[in-house]
């Protein structure tokens, strides 16, 4: 996996707004994506495969329209190896804390 691809791709808030949409609703074309966006069609475009390159998306053809799908395990793996390790350094915390003032010998 590309972090810097990943996380290039997830600095842009057009970008996750696109993800957004594809998580509530996935498979969707590039016109439904545009709906609603006050940006150009050709730049939703070019979200779109700076996405896929990233691999969040994956495309599908379905006779003429080209559909997009959100892949969410690049960012999965983007929280287990950047957030989920941060997340178990406070949760001891927590727990030493807790049996501290609970005053568990066994802490």
């Amino acid at each position: 996996m590309d972090d810097d691809a990943v996380f290039k791709a997830l600095a842009d808030p057009h970008r996750r707004q696109l993800l957004d949409r594809l998580f509530d609703r996935n498979g969707q074309t590039l016109g439904e994506l545009c709906h609603g966006l006050e940006i150009s069609r050709q730049a939703v475009a070019k979200h779109l495969a700076l996405l896929e390159a990233a691999n969040l998306l994956s495309c599908q053809w379905q006779g003429r329209e080209k559909l997009h799908y959100l892949n969410p395990v690049p960012i999965n793996q983007i929280a287990e190896r950047w957030i989920g390790k941060f997340d178990q350094h406070r949760l001891r915390a927590l727990s030493a804390l807790k049996q501290a003032l609970e005053g568990d010998p066994h802490g």
